[in-house]
């Protein structure tokens, strides 16, 4: 039988993608307690580099946050955010008017289409215990068809997510179809609406010293699959390393000898777009004149202006889960 293995690449920041995919980062931060302001106490940011924090410093960084971590608003055009909070929360605020507040699991599906503005800030809400946070965002293309579609964003619910419990292993299915559970529907005009697309996306957690079997599809999809936490796995004779990702054959069964320590997995897959990308920064288009024409739309416009008071935005303290749609409809989860 030849081998279900590809290729294997180390886990960089962000993480290599195959298309439909452009991006994937994980952020693992130990952020402290907050200050009562959504914020570290300002002592701990001294010696950083405030706005453009990558390095992890006692455990944590600022990202472009100035006094509350996170990502203060920029633009996007032309493919959508997959945003999966494990742990911690996530306040979104946007150039629609639309904001939520979402974690412990959620998982946010944004549409960037024609183009958007947003922010994405961690607010540290214990103030009497640390804040971790963990987080997934994935950026998946869209097609010359539905790049300059409207806007976009919707709630996947932790609670309404499929989480399927195996024999050794817990998969979460929050894109595509895992042996007969099916997940959540996607934002509409999505690459992955469409079930010919194969779109899916997986987070597997496997017990330590058992074995688990990846199923297999009958297509032409990417799959990768990404090993950020554990000890060594085994796949057939071959040993694999955590913070590796290994690009995979869809059409064979895949096992998985898990080593000392419980293995933690993403699967990203899906069928090719296969057309030409042309990316900067927070735009992805298919030529280069499109990017031009983004920028000069985006410095015209700003997408639509920005209708919060600050551009890192963040809600109450004792605001819970919430998202609050541009049509002005609102859900509270608590």
């Amino acid at each position: 039988m030849p081998d279900p293995i590809l290729q294997t690449f180390p886990l960089g920041f962000p993480w290599q993608t195959q298309d439909p995919f452009l991006f994937c980062v994980y952020h693992l931060d130990h952020y402290p307690k907050g200050n009562g302001e959504l914020g570290p106490d300002p002592k701990h940011l001294e010696g950083r580099n405030i706005g453009n924090d990558f390095t992890i410093k006692d455990g944590w960084r600022m990202y472009h946050g100035q006094t509350i971590p996170g990502f203060p608003y920029h633009p996007h055009r032309g493919f959508e955010t997959i945003t999966i909070v494990n742990k911690g929360f996530c306040d979104h605020s946007d150039s629609l008017g639309a904001a939520g507040r979402f974690g412990q699991g959620d998982v946010q599906w944004m549409t960037a289409g024609r183009g958007v503005q947003h922010s994405e800030m961690f607010p540290l809400l214990n103030t009497d215990k640390d804040n971790p946070l963990e987080l997934f965002q994935i950026w998946l293309n869209l097609p010359k068809a539905d790049k300059f579609v409207e806007p976009h964003f919707k709630m996947l619910w932790h609670e309404d997510i499929p989480v399927i419990q195996e024999k050794n292993a817990q998969i979460k299915v929050i894109a595509g179809n895992y042996r007969g559970a099916q997940a959540n529907d996607p934002a509409p005009n999505s690459w992955a609406a469409k079930d010919e697309h194969q779109v899916a996306i997986w987070n597997i957690h496997v017990e330590a010293e058992t074995e688990y079997t990846l199923p297999k599809i009958s297509s032409l999809a990417t799959r990768t699959l990404y090993f950020y936490e554990g000890s060594e796995i085994y796949i057939g004779d071959r040993k694999v390393n955590p913070n590796f990702g290994i690009a995979l054959d869809p059409f064979q069964e895949v096992t998985l000898k898990i080593g000392a320590e419980k293995a933690y997995f993403l699967m990203l897959q899906g069928q090719p777009i296969d057309e030409p990308v042309a990316k900067y920064g927070p735009f992805v288009m298919n030529t280069e004149e499109e990017i031009q024409q983004a920028m000069e739309e985006y410095r015209l416009t700003q997408f639509g202006g920005w209708p919060w008071p600050y551009p890192d935005n963040v809600h109450d303290q004792d605001k819970g889960r919430f998202a609050q749609y541009p049509d002005g409809s609102l859900v509270e989860k608590g």
